[in-house]
């Protein structure tokens, strides 16, 4: 009897240790978001995003890279990813509100190095396409 409530004792601390908060990006609105603060662009851009963690990305949004959660506290993460030829790179995301977070990120990107900035805000739900 007594091994029985060891194990069910033991087995209930590894259940509730095993419960995490969700990640700080998971609270994050999917949507349309407004992003300023890319190098080169004069007017924020405008992404229909429904997965919120290609902002962890910015710079190689439209390559195909691994990702991995290096540390996340509260609000925060910080984000490894590596897009092979393409180059790499190192973001720390915060989370202001599920819309609004902010981005410092920096890496190498097709040889080149980059670091900046960026606000990102969600503006509305995404629209909807027009069927004909």
């Amino acid at each position: 009897m007594t091994r029985r409530l060891a194990f069910l004792s033991l087995a209930g601390a590894i259940a509730i240790g095993a419960a995490q908060p969700p990640s700080p990006l998971a609270q994050a609105q999917a949507g349309l978001w407004e992003v300023g603060g890319a190098p080169g662009t004069a007017t924020p851009a405008r992404m229909c995003l429904s997965d919120v963690g290609v902002l962890a990305r910015f710079e190689h949004r439209a390559r195909s890279c691994s990702a991995n959660t290096v540390r996340e506290a509260g609000t925060m993460s910080v984000i490894d990813y590596n897009c092979g030829a393409a180059g790499f790179g190192h973001s720390e995301v915060n989370v202001i509100t599920p819309r609004s977070i902010r981005i410092a990120t920096q890496g190498i990107s097709d040889g080149l190095p980059f670091n900046y900035v960026l606000q990102a805000h969600r503006i509305a739900d995404c629209p909807v396409a027009t069927r004909h």
